[in-house]
């Protein structure tokens, strides 16, 4: 199962530095000559893959990337500075087009991949480049060429970080709107969410991951009953689940309880890696309980009847109450497995 996330750039090499008409003054020099020097080169624009970036969304807050003008030439045949390079961070996985030509340029698979997306421009030449047997003294000097400017569509496949597990109707595409800019559809009746739906959640401008919205699961999915090996196969490739319960269904459906345990026992009839996937429990719909209950007793009783061990939180995902602080834990959780797992790669790389 595979989601796209995309983004538009614009990337603006450097011009490349004139060259400089110049001649030699010296006091003991009775004859100076051209001493004009080149411009530098433009400096170039480079994507590169890097493994601290994993979605595209910071391209929404910096959309332009321009590398350094070359500097002009000077006298005494100084070559001005080549303009410095400017590196893009991309997260590996993104694949390039020119938006203008639909042209592919490239696929940055593993970390460090670096592929070259605006030349910089090549210098102009000093008037010492243009003498000659029969110009002494030339008066002429090139200007450097234009940088090329470019319109970029990156397009990355992605894994969700987090998978949204839970009942039809449990609120799962509200939670995905709250958080992110995805606008899967929400409706007050079962199923409405028939193909998955990705929104990538930005804790701050640097910070952000990535979270699918899965279609219901039933009784029997773990057979392959409705859609259920389509997601549960997706969900096994995710990091952290979100368990969301409804805790004020309508009268026909089940109780929180009886729903929440159906879910559990589908998970678990799967596969024990799925089973034993960090899981949390997110009781939803908060809103909806009447003035005169008591919120917190409520939702305890549900987490005491269920023995839920793990991390619980109380939501109201139309109303977007309690998912902020929800949303920062996951990051802090996911950032924790990232350095968890670098250390586990150190150290067998050290063993072997």
């Amino acid at each position: 199962m595979k989601f796209v996330d995309e983004a538009e750039i614009r990337v603006e090499a450097g011009d490349g530095g004139n060259g400089c008409i110049g001649f030699r003054r010296a006091k003991y020099v009775p004859k100076g000559g051209p001493d004009g020097g080149d411009g530098g080169d433009g400096g170039s624009v480079y994507l590169i893959a890097a493994d601290n970036v994993n979605t595209l969304v910071d391209f929404r807050f910096h959309s332009v990337h321009r590398a350094q003008r070359g500097q002009n030439g000077m006298g005494q045949q100084c070559t001005g500075a080549k303009g410095e390079d400017t590196y893009v961070a991309v997260p590996t996985g993104t694949s390039v087009y020119d938006k203008k030509t639909a042209e592919k340029l490239g696929d940055l698979i593993k970390v460090d991949d670096t592929l070259l997306v605006a030349q910089g421009g090549f210098h102009g030449l000093g008037n010492t480049r243009y003498k000659s047997s029969i110009n002494r003294a030339p008066q002429k000097a090139s200007t450097g060429s234009k940088g090329e400017h470019r319109i970029l569509e990156l397009e990355l496949t992605l894994i969700a970080d987090v998978g949204l597990l839970g009942m039809p109707n449990a609120g799962k595409s509200s939670l995905i709107r709250a958080v992110s800019s995805a606008k899967p559809r929400v409706a007050d009746y079962p199923f409405t969410t028939l193909v998955p739906n990705l929104g990538v959640v930005s804790v701050d401008e640097k910070r952000s991951f990535v979270i699918a919205d899965i279609p219901g699961v039933i009784e029997g999915a773990a057979e392959g009953a409705g859609l259920g090996l389509q997601f549960l196969k997706h969900l096994a490739r995710t990091k952290l689940l979100m368990h969301l319960v409804d805790i004020k269904p309508y009268e026909s459906m089940d109780t929180p309880v009886e729903a929440a345990r159906k879910i559990i026992k589908e998970v678990q009839k799967w596969s024990d890696d799925l089973g034993n996937k960090p899981r949390w429990l997110v009781l939803n719909k908060i809103d909806r309980l009447d003035d005169d209950e008591d919120q917190a007793s409520y939702c305890q009783a549900i987490i005491d009847e269920l023995q839920w061990q793990g991390p619980a939180y109380q939501i109201s995902a139309l109303k977007a109450e309690g998912t902020k602080q929800l949303m920062f834990d996951i990051m802090a959780f996911l950032e924790e497995q990232t350095a968890l797992e670098n250390q586990a790669l150190e150290a067998s790389n050290e063993e072997s």
